[in-house]
């Protein structure tokens, strides 16, 4: 287990590496003011009576002058000294910063060196980014965890990474307001989204589908409760519901004005479903296709689709196939899917329903600031892990965002205090998008795990129940309910490091069939590279695996039906692990009729092709008296 000093250091120089591959990811090239090399271990000459000092000053020389060889074999340019880091680390020094291309050439030549164990390069890192908005202070989610056990941290969070342009989060809600001063700050980052409210009616903006992503408004009147049309709404003020999210995941941050977002570079994507009342399960629907970049009947391409999607909505049921099948989908697509998990009042159940409970999203319920579960909050064992979402009525436990005075159209701008699950679920989804900056690799599945992976132990306050699953009341949260624990934004980013192990697709193979296992499309983040493959079994009739360290491997399937599970663990050249599972389904043939004789029974089946061809014939035989008559016919007409 590393200490926790050198932990942050190791993940200082990741981030580092992870930032100097020179790609769309990056926001710099990174510049090295040199490369701390790590040599493979050698024996030593025993040092007999030599004082101390002597002793040290002979392992010196002899490092000296088995660097100087390691640089001269490697090709390494620019070398101009190197000295003792720790252990068998030295720092190499060149006569001039390295960048680009250079370093990257440099780096790898010392890789392939037999007596080099490591290569990291030697950069400058800036003070933790604290930004200047004036109401971040009021933001008290986003900052250090003392006596906020749910608390984001996230000054430390963002001196590691502030986010990319090149990740689009869509947010699936009931619009956006865009000259909201935070958004509108945004520029090109907020991009114009689309409207999928088609009941005109519902839609509170005179039309239906379009390309105005804004929000008029989802204000319901007293009178309009009354109609059999919103038969069930209750009256209610525009809540700018979508406004307030968008401000939590991307408001334009150090801008010397209102709130800090999460991503301070990302892109956003506002794709309006919802009018008065919620949203038609229909338009939820098409809005998550065309989020990800799928058609959609009547809407133009979406030319910038989202690898996050942010779905703020409750359901009145189970998942049903409708949804499920557009979530596969959609995660085939490589897009995750951030949904709250709901909120309840009363003695109301708070067993999860769709979307929480469809298979593959990540699910996110509420915690309060002490990591309590909420009163309101569903759970279930859908659930991946909990995030604050606020409680009470005070400004110290609420969460705090971009929102708007106007009760039905748009009024004066504003920030103001909400609390629900709906609240929780971006923080969650902008915590996936600074993943992504980092390792644009990482699948749905991947960011689940390894938010779940970081994520902190559930605290247990004492004087308050343990959660039992469906409670109504604040409670003691643990993983059968509540997921893997709290949402630890550092310690995802760590993940978020670590190299993606990828197995190729293998279809469904025949019993005893020999299928490859393929590895080769795994990938490690920034300019380090995978150094070791590990293949093993999780389950199923046990097979063989002739070459476990390879990157491709063959295997022979067995003669019984069934799945098996293979995982794949890599390494990267900086000692980070990544591992990945695939499924693999061993099916039988098809059964034949045929005995391959030549008995009565294959005559027996050739009777009704004999059948078929004699009707044809007939068939054409009458076809050809008719148009004989046809013709006869035509002359006397004529």
């Amino acid at each position: 287990m590393l200490q926790s000093g050198m932990h942050r250091f190791l993940l200082f120089i990741w981030i580092a590496v992870a930032l100097s591959g020179g790609s769309a990811w990056a926001y710099s090239p990174v510049v090295a003011y040199g490369l701390i090399v790590q040599l493979k271990p050698q024996a030593q000459a025993e040092s007999g009576r030599e004082l101390p000092s002597v002793a040290r000053a002979k392992r010196e020389g002899l490092a000296q002058e088995r660097m100087a060889a390691v640089a001269q074999g490697s090709g390494v340019r620019g070398f101009v000294a190197h000295r003792h880091l720790a252990g068998d680390h030295r720092l190499m020094r060149f006569a001039a910063p390295l960048k680009g291309a250079e370093l990257d050439d440099n780096m790898r030549r010392l890789r392939l060196h037999p007596d080099v164990a490591s290569v990291e390069p030697n950069v400058r890192f800036p003070l933790a980014q604290i930004p200047n908005d004036p109401l971040f202070n009021q933001q008290w989610h986003l900052g250090p965890r003392s006596g906020s056990p749910a608390a984001l941290n996230m000054i430390s969070t963002w001196a590691l990474t502030t986010g990319t342009s090149a990740v689009t989060v869509a947010v699936l809600d009931t619009g956006v307001l865009r000259n909201h001063p935070d958004l509108a700050a945004m520029g090109s980052r907020l991009l114009p989204g689309h409207d999928f409210v088609e009941d005109v009616n519902n839609a509170n903006d005179g039309n239906g589908r379009d390309s105005d992503a804004s929000d008029p408004g989802d204000w319901v009147t007293i009178a309009e409760t009354r109609l059999a049309e919103y038969s069930g709404c209750d009256f209610a003020t525009s809540s700018w519901h979508g406004t307030f999210i968008a401000g939590q995941i991307a408001a334009a941050t150090s801008n010397a004005a209102g709130i800090a977002g999460l991503n301070w570079n990302t892109k956003l994507l506002p794709v309006r479903v919802s009018g008065k009342c919620g949203a038609l399960l229909s338009d939820i629907l098409d809005g998550m296709r065309w989020a990800a970049g799928l058609p959609v009947d009547g809407a133009p391409d979406n030319s910038h689709p989202a690898k996050i999607i942010n779905l703020s909505f409750g359901g009145d049921q189970a998942c049903t196939s409708t949804y499920q099948s557009v979530i596969d989908e959609i995660l085939s697509r490589g897009t995750l899917i951030v949904v709250a998990a709901g909120n309840g009042a009363g003695v109301q159940s708070r067993q999860l329903r769709r979307p929480a409970d469809c298979r593959g999203v990540m699910a996110v319920g509420a915690v309060q600031r002490d990591g309590l579960k909420t009163d309101y909050s569903f759970v279930g064992a859908n659930m991946a892990l909990m995030a604050t979402g606020g409680h009470g009525d005070k400004t110290s436990t609420l969460l705090l965002s971009t929102d708007n005075l106007g009760t039905t159209t748009p009024g004066s701008h504003t920030y103001d205090y909400k609390a629900g699950t709906s609240f929780s679920a971006p923080l969650v989804a902008g915590v996936a998008s600074l993943m992504v900056a980092i390792n644009p690799r990482l699948s749905p599945s991947a960011l689940i795990a390894r938010m779940k992976a970081a994520s902190l132990p559930h605290p247990n306050v004492a004087g308050y129940p343990n959660c039992t699953g469906n409670d109504t009341v604040v409670c003691n949260c643990d993983t059968s309910s509540c997921g893997a624990g709290l949402l630890n934004p550092q310690g995802s980013i760590e993940q978020a490091m670590n190299p993606s192990a990828e197995i190729a697709a293998v279809g469904s193979p025949r019993l005893g069939a020999v299928i490859f296992l393929d590895g080769r499309a795994s990938t490690a983040v920034g300019t380090s590279t995978v150094t070791n493959f590990r293949w093993s079994q999780v389950s199923g009739v046990a097979v063989s695996l002739p070459n476990p360290s390879a990157s491709l491997t063959q295997v022979v399937l067995p003669n019984a039906e069934g799945e098996i599970v293979f995982k794949l663990s890599v390494t990267d050249s900086l000692g980070r692990n990544g591992d990945v599972q695939r499924e693999v389904y061993v099916e039988a043939p098809p059964v034949s009729n045929s005995d391959g004789g030549g008995g009565a029974d294959r005559w027996l089946g050739l009777i009704p092709l004999i059948f078929l061809v004699l009707v044809s014939m007939y068939r054409s035989s009458r076809r050809s008296k008719t148009h004989q008559a046809g013709k006869l016919r035509q002359s006397v007409l004529v």
